[in-house]
């Protein structure tokens, strides 16, 4: 596998949140890996980060435009990271970039990239504010 800090290597400051294969069954009619299966996962991994930060419930607020690099195939491992980059009284964004593997191969390759913005909610679905960090 390429060095942490090479360019074609996820940002250094991001951790790995999931790791899945893309699945016969996320494919769109064309037999591609659909791009809403691939966001879908991107939106797990980002609420794992939320989450955690939050120490309890959030929900995804918005997602920044994604420009799809590369495509994922069927069989490829599919590996999300990501980071928090602020956070406010109750709301965070999150990094999020998706990079893909060969399965038979150690290259990786970028996928896409997107920040996710969670608000930390209560019992009540009302915003809440973020505990103090740890």
């Amino acid at each position: 596998m390429t060095a942490q800090n090479a360019p074609d290597f996820p940002h250094s400051t991001t951790i790995p949140v999931i790791r899945t294969i893309a699945m016969p069954h996320d494919t769109n009619p064309a037999g591609d890996i659909f791009g809403g299966w691939l966001m879908s996962q991107m939106d797990l991994g980002a609420s794992t980060i939320a989450t955690r930060r939050a120490r309890g419930r959030t929900v995804t607020a918005s997602v920044d435009g994604m420009s799809f690099l590369s495509p994922v195939f069927v069989g490829d491992e599919v590996t999300i990271y990501g980071r928090i980059l602020t956070t406010g009284r109750s709301s965070m964004r999150v990094f999020v970039e998706a990079w893909r593997r060969n399965r038979e191969s150690n290259d990786v390759t970028k996928v896409t990239e997107a920040t996710f913005t969670f608000v930390a909610i209560d019992a009540t679905r009302k915003s809440r504010p973020l505990p103090p960090e740890e």
